[in-house]
């Protein structure tokens, strides 16, 4: 069983080099699909350095594009190059523990399900510590629930970033999108397939806006129309 771990990049010269070692470390045959979406601080600059180092034990694909498209259109350029059974999305950033694929995978190897969400809400992660943290809570708590009713499925963190699937799966749903509705276009065609979505407890250590944040306030009303939008359209 191999995995592909697709990485979006934009603008994270501080933390991209930590997240691919900590990738890297995890002991599972897998490949690394980084796609750069166009960074205009270091993160090019990095990235390069990173790939100039040989690792018998990880093969890394380095997708560069010139311009920014959004994590989206980023997703969609890494699917193309996946060679793997199962697909892992990756933020590039630190608020997500890479120890955690083994049990977000084992639901799909033991044939339980075709897809995984790791739910911070079910998980340990750190609860919020500010007025801005609790935004991003509630924002994301509400997409939960709307989902919910929309699609009459039951999860419990609809924007989680480590959503994972059997990658023939993911492949085929004709995704559209390019900034952060992936999220919700990628439930809403799941769960229009009747696909149960399997959650498990993970681990997440939130920053902020000054740390790197990217997400704002139009994103969650995007977020809102993606879910309502594919209630209601076939494709």
């Amino acid at each position: 069983m191999k995995i592909s771990v697709i990485i979006p990049v934009y603008n994270e010269e501080r933390t991209i080099a930590e997240i691919i070692n900590r990738v890297k470390a995890v002991n599972l045959k897998k490949e690394i699909i980084i796609v750069e979406d166009g960074s205009t601080d270091k993160t090019k600059e990095i990235l390069k350095e990173v790939i100039k180092q040989k690792d018998s034990n990880n093969e890394i694909k380095l997708i560069s594009r010139f311009q920014k498209c959004g994590k989206g259109a980023a997703i969609r350029a890494g699917l193309k190059y996946v060679s793997g059974d199962i697909v892992i999305i990756q933020d590039a950033d630190l608020e997500y523990n890479p120890n955690e694929y083994d049990m977000l995978i084992e639901p799909i190897i033991k044939g339980e399900t075709s897809v995984v969400y790791g739910s911070r809400i079910l998980g340990q992660g750190s609860k919020p510590k500010s007025l801005v943290g609790w935004y991003f809570y509630l924002g994301g708590r509400t997409l939960s629930i709307l989902a919910n009713l929309l699609y009459r499925i039951h999860i419990t963190d609809e924007p989680t970033c480590y959503k994972v699937f059997e990658a023939n799966l993911l492949k085929s749903l004709n995704l559209k999108c390019k900034g952060f509705e992936f999220c919700p276009e990628v439930t809403a065609k799941i769960a229009k397939r009747g696909i149960k979505i399997k959650e498990v407890p993970i681990s997440h250590r939130p920053r902020g806006i000054t740390e790197g944040k990217k997400i704002r306030l139009k994103d969650w009303f995007i977020a809102v129309w993606t879910l309502i939008k594919y209630r209601f359209k076939n494709d």
